[in-house]
């Protein structure tokens, strides 16, 4: 099982013990907002794109929403998510635990700009049950992050009205 995978990866840091298994599903935004008792917005989804054809998973705020002009900008290519078969295959986690811990090699993770406004976030640890609470700096260090990327929009919207 893939919780197993992230419990063994975080085993090296002795935090596999914070790892939280839930009795209800925390699949969606919605769900693990409801099983953690926080605001969606603090959940951090996992998305996986296929980049010349290999694999990126990218970190957002529950409340974004993947930019497509902006993610261009970026990657250089029109965002293309993966299948659920190929997320299970090429990333090493099934859809609705997907995080960016105890993942398949050569899988590079970005971590978007909607996450910095927290303090701390939710991300999944392999299951659709599960999560790590993980501050701003613990998410950078254990997710092995490539860089910060600015490819979201609906997080921000207050400030980019504010800059019209």
């Amino acid at each position: 099982m893939a919780i197993d995978r992230v419990k063994e990866y975080f085993r090296q840091y002795q935090m596999e013990d914070r790892i939280q298994e839930l009795a209800l599903s925390s699949a969606t935004v919605e769900l693990a907002a409801a099983a953690l008792h926080c605001e969606g917005k603090r959940i951090a989804k996992t998305l996986s794109f296929l980049v010349e054809e290999k694999a990126i998973l990218i970190v957002t705020a529950g409340d974004a929403k993947i930019d497509n002009h902006k993610y261009k900008t970026y990657f250089g290519a029109k965002a293309k998510m993966l299948s659920p078969d190929e997320v299970e295959s090429m990333i090493g986690h099934a859809i609705g635990g997907v995080c960016p811990f105890g993942i398949n090699e050569g899988v590079v993770v970005y971590l978007d700009a909607s996450l910095k406004r927290f303090e701390t976030v939710f991300p999944a640890c392999g299951s659709s049950n599960s999560a790590i609470e993980l501050t701003i700096p613990e998410l950078e260090r254990y997710s092995g992050y490539e860089s910060w990327v600015d490819v979201c929009k609906g997080w921000n919207e207050e400030s980019e009205k504010i800059l019209k």
